[in-house]
């Protein structure tokens, strides 16, 4: 029987075969990377603090290092390498920070370290989350201004109202209409493809460029606006971490196959068409891929920008959704709504918070901006955080844990980490254009990760001292005289550690001395890796006393887990010592903590403040661990921090 805990998981293997597994690659993982096309060339030649001129020279070195950047950072660095670094078939930057977690690594000040770079990674990430629906819609419906200038003041508008609807059309779950965004990318891949090949056709002279030397000549001749340039450069390859995170979804080899086939070759005739165009006509840096293509096609051509832009949103949006629920799931962030979508598509979840925060920071960013040229300004640095911090993480992993010799991973280093701290530098340069608003976004969401993980682990030792021994409260009824009443039917109480007793069933003893004839004591463990199956999942304790109607249950769950406690405990039922069990009628006890920010903590009061306003904002625990409202109790007991 397959387990409902974790949505269904598309794997090489699946029936659908290897073709099906390469076209929804296509429609999900490369819309961001896929995009980059409508902006990034000519945010190169647009950047008016260090313009780089539309000569030979110059259009021939950015060519030439925007393909070798391609190669490096994602065809070599990301699809050959990076991507075997998967936990459990997961990849991207949570289960780099699982993998390095499970590490063997002496100095445990290091191994934080390395946890709370990958953490901040995760918290760039959403930086780079809510530029991307912007620049990449904004750009697609700038197209308007080629093909009808006199709607150039309905650009804003229009971005609004597509942002508008693709957030709110987030609640019904991309599962319909996810099934035709593979046939779209592929007519968009083709589609710009075709309008590189007609100008490289004109003028074959723009292949020259693909020679590095090319490259290395511009930064020889114009060694400061070539650096610079780089941070216009990097926005080609944007979108190079959702290959990685996206490998679990689809499997390694369909993503190496839609990459090398049809992206990789799409990407590169595209750039060198407007390479060529850029150097025919000069005047065309204002739009040189709509340019590209014959005037009759322009308005399809932006119909058609706008449908792949919406897709590369899309995905950016599920995205933040999923490595939410790692997240939470881990420990590092509150319980947040989370509403499965659909019982068949691949991680299908909706999280109105997450959703409207989005939103909201989306519709700023357009209307602050004001356009995709200004947006280019800000994106990059989060991307290239995130890469980097990627690259580090994965070291650690060949050489801690795969045991691969020393001379490997400086190799693996020297020439990597060079690119990536190159490309970082001259990223910086971006700060005070807009690159300060995805680190400020990144900054923010990292102390709300670290107050919580903080605050979390002082409020739980605070709780086990509350709690005490399990064992110990187990004893004390097995000896007590006379003995607690005994009142009829099954009580599970949920605990979040496995040696300490729940605060809800030593409150029912202390306060009103009863037992229900069955008691389960669940502890709910998350492992570091994405999911577990069902034979894994349980184990059953007695305790070791002979008293009647007292076990206790250990299930493990994976951090990409619905923790789903009724199916949990139907697994465990058969293996309970006076059971199966009926848990159809069972009450749950939850124990509640209510946090006062007066306790000797060493926390800053701020963080205190912080992390007690977001445990109270917390999300049901009912909905969370999906239990029956109308026979779930909570306990509710103060705790001083």
């Amino acid at each position: 029987m397959s387990s409902p805990l974790a949505p269904s998981r598309l794997s090489p293997k699946a029936t659908a075969g290897a073709a099906a597994l390469t076209l929804g690659a296509l429609g999900v993982v490369f819309g961001d990377i896929g995009t980059s096309p409508l902006y990034a060339f000519q945010t190169v030649f647009q950047a008016d603090h260090h313009a780089v001129t539309p000569s030979e020279t110059d259009v021939f070195g950015v060519i030439s290092l925007v393909f070798w950047s391609i190669t490096m950072i994602v065809s070599i660095k990301f699809v050959t390498f990076i991507m075997r670094a998967d936990n459990d078939g997961e990849g991207g930057i949570m289960a780099l920070i699982a993998l390095v977690q499970g590490a063997s690594l002496r100095n445990r000040y290091f191994k934080s370290a390395l946890i709370a770079a990958g953490l901040f990674g995760v918290a760039l990430f959403y930086g780079d989350g809510m530029i991307t629906p912007a620049i990449s819609v904004m750009s697609a419906v700038e197209g308007v201004e080629v093909a009808a200038p006199s709607l150039a003041d309905y650009v804003l508008p229009i971005t609004i109202g597509v942002l508008v609807v693709l957030f709110a059309a987030q609640r019904f779950g991309t599962h319909v209409i996810g099934r035709a965004f593979g046939p779209v990318m592929v007519i968009w891949f083709l589609v710009i493809a075709t309008g590189g090949i007609g100008q490289i056709v004109a003028d074959p002279e723009i292949l020259k460029a693909l020679n590095p030397a090319y490259g290395v000549d511009f930064f020889s001749a114009h060694l400061r606006i070539a650096f610079i340039s780089l941070g216009a450069i990097v926005l080609t390859i944007t979108g190079a971490e959702a290959l990685y995170a996206d490998m679990g979804h689809f499997g390694r080899a369909p993503i190496r196959r839609a990459w090398f086939l049809l992206v990789f070759p799409a990407l590169t005739l595209n750039y060198l068409g407007q390479g060529s165009l850029v150097l025919q006509d000069p005047g065309s840096v204002s739009s040189p891929f709509f340019l590209l293509f014959p005037d009759w096609s322009h308005i399809p051509m932006v119909v058609l920008a706008t449908v792949a832009t919406v897709i590369a949103s899309q995905a950016v949006i599920s995205g933040a959704f999923s490595v939410t629920k790692q997240a939470i799931q881990l420990g590092y962030l509150p319980r947040l709504a989370i509403r499965q979508t659909s019982r068949s598509e691949i991680g299908q979840i909706y999280m109105p918070a997450v959703n409207w925060a989005l939103f909201v920071a989306v519709v700023i960013l357009v209307i602050g901006f004001g356009s995709s040229a200004a947006l280019a300004s800000a994106y990059g640095i989060a991307v290239v955080g995130t890469l980097t911090i990627d690259a580090i993480l994965f070291l650690v992993v060949v050489r801690k844990l795969w045991q691969k010799p020393l001379w490997m991973a400086i190799c693996f280093g020297v020439v990597f980490l060079t690119i990536d701290f190159t490309f970082l530098a001259a990223n910086l340069t971006k700060v005070e254009h807009g690159g300060w608003f995805p680190l400020s976004i990144g900054l923010i969401i990292f102390t709300v990760i670290a107050t919580w993980d903080r605050g979390y682990r002082a409020t739980a030792a605070r709780r086990a001292e509350l709690e005490g021994s399990l064992t110990g409260l187990v004893a004390e009824i097995n000896h007590m005289d006379p003995g607690p009443l005994r009142v009829r039917g099954t009580a599970v109480y949920l605990n979040a550690r496995t040696k300490t007793a729940p605060l809800a069933f030593r409150a029912a003893l202390e306060r009103d001395s009863i037992v229900h004839d069955h008691v389960v004591i669940l502890s709910l463990i998350t492992a570091r890796q994405p999911y577990v199956d069902d034979p894994e999942r349980i184990v059953v304790d007695d305790l070791g006393y002979d008293y009647d109607g007292i076990s206790h249950v250990t299930a493990t769950i994976g951090f990409m887990d619905t923790p789903d406690v009724p199916y949990l405990l139907k697994l465990a039922s058969p293996s309970i010592p006076d059971g199966p069990l009926d848990f159809d009628s069972a009450y749950y006890y939850l124990s509640n903590v209510l946090i006062r920010p007066d306790g000797a903590t060493k926390l800053n009061r701020w963080r205190k403040r912080l992390y007690i306003t977001m445990a109270r904002n917390a999300s049901s625990p009912v909905d969370h661990f999906c239990l029956p409202a109308e026979r779930t109790v909570i306990e509710s007991s103060g705790i001083s921090l």
